[in-house]
C-alpha cells in the first residue's frame, strides 16, 4: 500500500470517529433537554403551588367562594349516578360553591364554581364534574373542612392544560 492510500483510509476513519462523536453529543444533548423538560412539566410539588392553604381563615374561605345562586336542578329529574351527584350538589351547595371546576367550564361556559354544573344540565354528561362533587362531600362528610376540601380536591383533580 502507498503512504497517499494510508493517509485516505485514517482521514476516512477520523471523520466517520468524528461524525460519530457529534452525532453521540447530539442525542445525549437532546436526551437531556427532553428529562429536563419532562421534569419541568410534570413534577407536581412545583406546578401545583394553590393560592391557598387548608389553614385559611373564614374571611379566607368567603373568598373562594364562586356566588353561584340559582337552585341546583332536582335530582328526581336524573337516574343512577347522575342523581346521585345532583342530590350531592343540592346538600352540598356552600361546599361545592368553594370549589373550582375542573372541566375548566368557568373557562368555556361561564360557570362560576362547581355548584354552577349543577344549576343546569352541563353535569349530566361530565364525569369530572360528578367525580369532583362526589370526592369533595366525601372529604367534607369525613371531617375535613372547606379549606382542607378545597386543597384536597385541587390536588386530586388539577391537570395542567394542553
Amino acid at each position: 500500500m502507498s503512504k497517499k492510500s494510508k493517509k485516505k483510509k485514517t482521514s476516512r476513519k477520523k471523520q466517520v470517529k468524528s461524525s460519530n462523536s457529534k452525532k453521540l453529543r447530539i442525542i445525549i444533548l437532546a436526551a437531556v433537554l427532553i428529562a429536563a423538560g419532562g421534569y419541568f412539566f410534570y413534577n407536581k410539588s412545583n406546578r401545583t403551588q394553590a393560592a391557598y392553604s387548608p389553614a385559611k381563615t373564614p374571611a379566607d374561605i368567603e373568598a373562594l367562594k364562586g356566588g353561584e345562586t340559582l337552585p341546583t336542578l332536582s335530582p328526581v329529574l336524573f337516574v343512577g349516578k347522575v342523581a346521585r351527584a345532583y342530590s350531592v350538589a343540592g346538600k352540598n351547595r356552600e361546599l361545592l360553591d368553594s370549589m373550582y371546576c375542573y372541566c375548566n367550564c368557568k373557562k368555556t361556559i361561564g360557570h362560576k364554581s362547581l355548584l354552577s354544573c349543577f344549576t343546569d344540565k352541563h353535569a349530566v354528561n361530565c364525569d369530572i364534574c360528578q367525580d369532583q362533587a362526589f370526592y369533595a362531600a366525601s372529604r367534607f362528610q369525613g371531617g375535613d373542612d372547606i379549606a382542607q376540601v378545597r386543597y384536597a380536591v385541587d390536588k386530586k383533580f388539577w391537570r395542567p392544560l394542553r
